[in-house]
Formats: C-alpha cells, structure tokens, sequence
C-alpha cells in the first residue's frame, strides 16, 4: 500500500512540475536589465542577451505558412533555418557548461519547442558568462578539440545573429511582420 501513495505522490509531483514547466515564462520578451560592471563576462553575456531578444522576435508568432517558407530550393526553410539556430544556442550553452557537442534529437520537438529550448540554452548561457570572472575557461568542445571563446563570438553568436535577420526577411516576405513595437536598440517593447 505504501508504495502505491507513493507512486501517486510521485505522479503528481511530477504533473505539477510539468504544469510549472510550461507555464513558465520564456526568456527575452525584453533584454535584461544591463549589467552595474563591464567585464569580459557581462559583455559577452550582453551579446548572448541581444541575440535571445532578437530570435524570440524573429521565432514569435509563426504560423505554418511562414515555418514553409524557403526563398528558393538551396536555402534553408524558416523552420529550418530555426532548427539550426536551437544547434547553434547548444554550441553556446554547452561552451559554458564545459560540455562537450554532440547530436541533439530534435525529431519529438514541435516548433514552439524548439523555440523554447533556443531561448533557455541562451539565457542559461547568458547568466553564467554574466557570473564569469574568466570567460577564458568556456571552450567548444568538438571531441578531442577545445576551440578558445574567442570563436563563440565570431561563430555561433554572430551565426545566429545572422540567422535571426534571415528569419525576419522571411517573414515579412509571407505577410508576417516582426511586432512593430519592438525596439531592437533599446531591447524593448512599447506597450
């Protein structure tokens, strides 16, 4: 008898977790606050920071005729090309976890989940680069090879970046415009 309390104790721990979960909110509606100092960490947090800001925007609101959409038969979809920044945003996260890259399986994954994961690997990338005395340790693991951050900056988060700017073409091109409201310089947006 105890162990049936006990599995449905667990079970409905783990439903309330899992409603907590998707009630969550998702990081960089707006970009945080700036950090008091500027040091190696709260920059390239800052840059981690606007790049969430601009791929939650760039990846909100798309519905299926925009995910579809693909200039042309060699460039990536918008679904695509989303898949490919969530890569890039393990590539980030994983440099700051000291983790190394690895395949992620992404075929269970629904396009809002896609988004979500992108949005917290960044942020959790994000925070412990603006809690870093020496961002020096957070190298790319590929295998055996440790790659300097200096390459996250001019590889995964400018890649990204990149990305976003391609996303929003996108969609402005299938009558899906980014929120107009939305202030890219300041990281904000006007109510």
């Amino acid at each position: 008898m105890k162990h049936i309390y006990l599995i449905i104790t667990l079970l409905m721990s783990t439903m309330s977790f899992a409603q907590d979960i998707s009630e969550e909110k998702i990081p960089y509606y707006e970009v945080p606050e700036y950090s008091k100092e500027f040091t190696a960490g709260t920059m390239a947090a800052r840059m981690v920071d606007a790049l969430g800001f601009r791929f939650y925007w760039s990846s909100e609101g798309l519905a299926e005729k925009d995910l579809a959409y693909k200039p042309s038969e060699d460039v990536r979809s918008t679904a695509e090309t989303i898949d490919h920044i969530l890569d890039l945003s393990f590539v980030i996260v994983n440099s700051t976890l000291n983790k190394p890259n690895g395949d992620v399986d992404k075929s269970e994954m629904t396009h809002a989940d896609k988004r979500k994961q992108a949005l917290v690997n960044l942020k959790t990338a994000a925070d412990i680069l603006r809690a870093s005395d020496d961002i020096s340790q957070f190298k790319i693991i590929f295998g055996e090879n440790e790659i300097l951050f200096w390459n996250q900056i001019n590889g995964p988060i400018a890649d990204a970046i990149w990305h976003c700017g391609q996303l929003a073409s996108f969609r402005r091109i299938t009558g899906n415009p980014i929120n107009p409201n939305v202030n890219h310089f300041r990281g904000t947006v006007k109510q």
